[in-house]
């Protein structure tokens, strides 16, 4: 039972350790690296900087080159956008299951992986709510124990997971269990504006500071002096604008637009992503400096169908904050109707989850789940009549037009979200959309 110190602060509460596999990790040539090294957690980053859990010096290795991660399903591997890419058996991969006995080849160095049975321990909460988030899982309740742990102080928080997946309400919810809980709590979104008002919505400006600016206004960390800022898509931050966000989780000061001196604040800093920021470092579109200052904690929010077990907990809890009553809840989450929650895939995790709850309260019954849109007809066959770039061409570019436009739906028009899903650059997936004079919903 946890208890409580002051108001809206939670003290750590007793904690469950559960066994997870082990993993083992054999390195040839050593690479200045132990011969092998042994898991003792569920992930492993590799590359030759020196905050990875394994560390190459050998050529060829990127500084954040890629990543192991034990999953339900089993031990993932993830290029983490390297410069050489990353060998899985002979195959490169962008991301890939892993088998035991398999060789990754990472630059000159050969890792062999091994399991090595349950020896590793992990610790999970007692609770099956937080704040917004539930769930029962060991996935989620490991979850939880982190958030417990993070609540208790003033750590700097880096939230990552797909769209989807409740950043925003973990958020929120380790603000309201802080001691800052009675202080502010402001979101400032890095993708929606422009480099030149968003410094203006972080830092605040003078008045006559630029063309417009007819009033002097508070920005993000003057306004949640005493709480918390949230910055949400924190991957989006414009490379000028990093090194201020620097100077504020360094030194706590910032200078707003046209001011003299800079200003001191006292704010507790959360970000989120949906990408993966040593990615964004490898390919200089991230600070590396930045980076270490906002992930001290790394919280990564699982999609939902890697725990499709917490489905009946988390649909009643979305259920309670669409203010159903306990009558409507019980005659939809029927066995019949989570059986149908299970099968699904749930590409937009739970923001699609609670859009499909939302429907079946509505109509006061368990809805189908809304198929994606019936593919095109295919192109017509093959005329061999045409010149053989001009029939190619047709087809790709049909191709194309089918996938980017299934793409776009399947992330809500989200166009970082589904180049990032679809493994290519967000620049190439835009010129493509103009391409096809297709528009982002």
């Amino acid at each position: 039972m946890a208890t409580t110190s002051g108001a809206g602060t939670e003290l750590i509460p007793t904690v469950a350790q559960i066994a997870v596999q082990a993993f083992e990790l054999k390195v040839q040539p050593k690479a200045g690296a132990p011969s092998t090294w042994r898991s003792t957690g569920a992930t492993c980053a590799i590359g030759s900087h020196p905050s990875n859990d394994l560390v190459l010096e050998a050529p060829q290795v990127s500084r954040f080159h890629c990543e192991l991660r034990l999953t339900p399903r089993g031990l993932l591997l993830k290029d983490l956008g390297s410069s050489n890419g990353t060998l899985l058996d002979g195959v490169s991969v962008i991301e890939a299951w892993v088998r035991p006995g398999s060789r990754l080849v990472i630059g000159s160095v050969t890792l062999e992986v091994q399991l090595i049975g349950r020896e590793n321990t992990i610790a999970t909460s007692e609770r099956e709510t937080f704040g917004a988030l539930a769930g029962s899982s060991a996935a989620m309740r490991s979850i939880f124990a982190q958030l417990e742990r993070a609540a208790a102080s003033d750590i700097t928080v880096l939230i990552q997971g797909e769209t989807g997946t409740g950043k925003e309400e973990t958020a929120a919810a380790l603000h309201a269990h802080s001691a800052r809980a009675a202080k502010p709590f402001v979101v400032i979104d890095c993708s929606a504006l422009p480099a030149t008002l968003l410094e203006s919505e972080l830092f605040g400006h003078e008045r006559g500071a630029f063309t417009g600016a007819h009033a002097t206004r508070a920005g993000a960390f003057e306004e949640a002096d005493g709480g918390t800022v949230f910055l949400d898509e924190v991957g989006e931050l414009p490379l000028e604008l990093q090194p201020k966000l620097l100077r504020v989780l360094e030194a706590r000061e910032f200078r707003p637009l046209g001011a003299q001196a800079p200003r001191t604040t006292d704010v507790r800093v959360i970000a989120a992503t949906n990408r993966d920021l040593r990615k964004e470092i490898n390919e200089g579109r991230f600070r590396a400096d930045l980076y270490f200052r906002i992930a001290v904690l790394r919280v990564t929010m699982p999609p939902l169908r890697t725990h499709p077990e917490d489905l009946p907990i988390i649909a009643r809890k979305l259920l309670q904050g669409l203010a159903a009553q306990p009558a409507q809840i019980e005659a939809l989450l029927t066995p019949a109707f989570l059986s149908s929650l299970r099968a699904a895939t749930w590409p937009g995790n739970v923001r699609e989850l609670r859009n499909h709850l939302e429907r079946c309260l509505l109509f006061s019954a368990g809805l189908p789940l809304e198929e994606a849109a019936p593919p095109a007809a295919p192109p017509s066959s093959v005329d061999a009549r045409r010149p053989l770039e001009v029939e190619r061409r047709r087809h790709v570019e049909a191709f194309e037009r089918e996938y980017v436009r299934a793409l776009l739906e399947a992330h809500s028009g989200n166009v970082n979200a589904a180049a990032q899903a679809a493994g290519v650059d967000r620049a190439y997936l835009y010129r493509l959309i103009k391409k096809l004079s297709l528009k982002p919903q």
